[in-house]
């Protein structure tokens, strides 16, 4: 069974998440660390918790969910799992903090790629990988049928979407990622976002100004 962790980091107040089992074992997900207390603020956690992180999973390779990947990949021996049409996303991050004035070397190995119906397994534990394409070109949100949640990304916020305006967005192709992937979900699933607190599928579906149908 998991059991989720939030942080909230760098200037952009990203959601992080680790999720763990019983045997110790982790999924990190959309690493935001950007300064060095925040680095250390999840090396302190996975020590104390006596974690061992097993797997490294971007919802999407905007710079502020990639931010950690280049030191959890090299503390841990993970390689980062991404769709692929993600990539170009990762490979200009550097560039992209360079205009926001933020100094970032990002993650230079090589990449796994996941795609729409990829299982991701952590012992007995799995996540479903769905694209939910608007936000970026191929953000993927991550469900875990037997818990009813969904790690969503920057797709879908409490009362709110993500942004499309940035290269690679598409506003009504957000739109429909949503209502026809993460609102065909169970009512109770709960929805972890990129940004913000968590929200619902039901709440979203009845109170989300932008997606009223």
């Amino acid at each position: 069974m998991f059991t989720i962790e939030v942080f909230t980091f760098n200037p952009f107040q990203e959601n992080t998440y680790v999720l763990y089992n019983e045997k110790g074992h982790a999924l990190i997900i959309d690493p935001g660390t950007y300064f060095p207390a925040e680095v250390q603020t999840m090396k302190d956690f996975i020590l104390r918790r006596g974690l061992e992180p097993v797997g490294l999973l971007n919802t999407h390779c905007h710079l502020d969910h990639v931010f950690g990947n280049a030191w959890v990949a090299a503390a841990h021996n993970l390689i980062p799992q991404i769709h692929l049409d993600e990539q170009p996303l990762h490979d200009g991050s550097q560039a992209i903090a360079s205009q926001y004035g933020l100094d970032f070397e990002p993650y230079t190995g090589t990449f796994s790629y996941i795609n729409e119906g990829d299982i991701i397994s952590m012992d007995d534990d799995q996540l479903v990988a769905i694209l939910v394409a608007g936000h970026s070109p191929a953000s993927l949100a991550f469900y875990c049928q037997q818990q009813d949640f969904v790690i969503s990304g920057d797709a879908l916020f409490y009362e709110s979407i993500g942004r499309t305006d940035l290269p690679g967005g598409n506003h009504q192709q957000l739109l429909h990622s949503i209502k026809e992937k993460l609102f065909n979900l169970p009512s109770e699933t709960i929805v972890y976002p990129g940004h913000g607190p968590k929200t619902s599928i039901q709440h979203e579906r009845q109170h989300n100004p932008f997606l009223k149908l």
